[in-house]
């Protein structure tokens, strides 16, 4: 089997992007160290793979960064945390370029603009970019959701993570819950969605006796719909949120109604931001490590640009942060 750079970074004991500088001859690598994992590619027999040469020879040294618009789904705190994964891998081999899929013009990829694409999609309306990229042979890794069988990805288990919020808050006792869901038609939210009913369902709870409204994921929409889960339902003592940034306006909601989290009611979200740690609000949460996902994206990208060869799909696990927010009941 053919040596490959993976093998020479695990022998080496340093990173894959290290070594893909270092034998490219890119990128700040000290020069003590390039010349041991030189040293170490020769005695291990490593041969470049010449599609990929001939590859890297007909792109550009851009790689594009491909998402949702802000101002549709795309949360800027996550990008934000995603910029961090892919310039921690990246480096200056290559200069990352922001795109937004729903403003491509199509007809307009090719591999002298991108050398590699990261897409953060949210949905199968991204159907037309993911095509258009393959049909230009152009290597790209998923690191939202699985948008295509030959397209490499990076998932988290949305379903299970929102099993594990509602779970808790459950075995703290409590039993009126309002949801504050997203954007029905993104992938997350229905596996969301399917998380939490699936353990309402275990725990003997009819799935139409949960008051649920609808956010967009966004700080506002959170305030707007806990108000009105607050309004309609006096006797509610804990909200789920779909993600962080609503749990964040549901705090405020209840604040504004001259109530108080956990005292009165209790509160988790979904994606561990690192606004959801700080002290005036302490958010129990479910952590979606959006710089590792994007970290392992980025590493799955050069690897599939520098050796030809599809990598394996990575599944990460969502574990939850329980801080101050979530009330136990079970005492009462």
């Amino acid at each position: 089997m053919a040596v490959t750079i993976k093998d020479i970074a695990a022998y080496a004991g340093v990173s894959y992007s290290t070594v893909s500088r270092a034998l490219s001859g890119g990128g700040a690598v000290e020069e003590s160290k390039r010349e041991r994992i030189l040293e170490i590619a020769r005695s291990m027999g490593y041969v470049p793979n010449q599609a990929a040469v001939m590859l890297k020879k007909s792109t550009s040294r851009n790689i594009g960064l491909c998402f949702s618009t802000i101002s549709k789904s795309t949360s800027p705190y996550i990008l934000h945390d995603v910029l961090i994964g892919v310039y921690s891998v990246i480096g200056s081999g290559y200069h990352v370029i922001v795109k937004a899929i729903d403003m491509h013009e199509p007809g307009t990829l090719n591999k002298s603009n991108f050398a590699g694409l990261l897409i953060m999609s949210q949905g199968d309306w991204d159907e037309e970019f993911v095509e258009e990229a393959r049909s230009k042979q152009i290597p790209m890794v998923a690191i939202s959701r699985r948008v295509h069988p030959d397209v490499p990805s990076v998932v988290t288990d949305e379903k299970g993570g929102m099993e594990k919020a509602m779970e808790h808050l459950l075995e703290q006792g409590h039993r009126r819950i309002g949801v504050i869901e997203g954007n029905p038609d993104l992938e997350a939210t229905i596996l969301r969605q399917e998380g939490f009913l699936q353990v309402a369902g275990r725990w003997g709870i009819n799935a139409r006796s949960i008051p649920v409204e609808y956010g967009n994921y966004r700080y506002n929409s959170g305030r707007l719909a806990a108000g009105r889960l607050l309004d309609t339902y006096d006797d509610l003592t804990a909200i789920l949120c779909f993600n962080d940034e609503m749990a964040m306006g549901a705090a405020t909601a209840i604040s504004e109604r001259g109530l108080k989290v956990p005292d009165d009611i209790s509160l988790t979200g979904f994606d561990n931001l690192d606004i959801s740690g700080y002290a005036d609000i302490r958010l129990t949460t479910v952590e979606r490590n959006s710089i590792q996902i994007a970290t392992e994206g980025a590493r799955m990208l050069l690897a599939y640009m520098e050796e030809g060869i599809r990598p394996e799909d990575v599944w990460l696990e969502n574990r939850l942060i329980k801080r101050k927010t979530v009330r136990n009941r079970n005492s009462l």
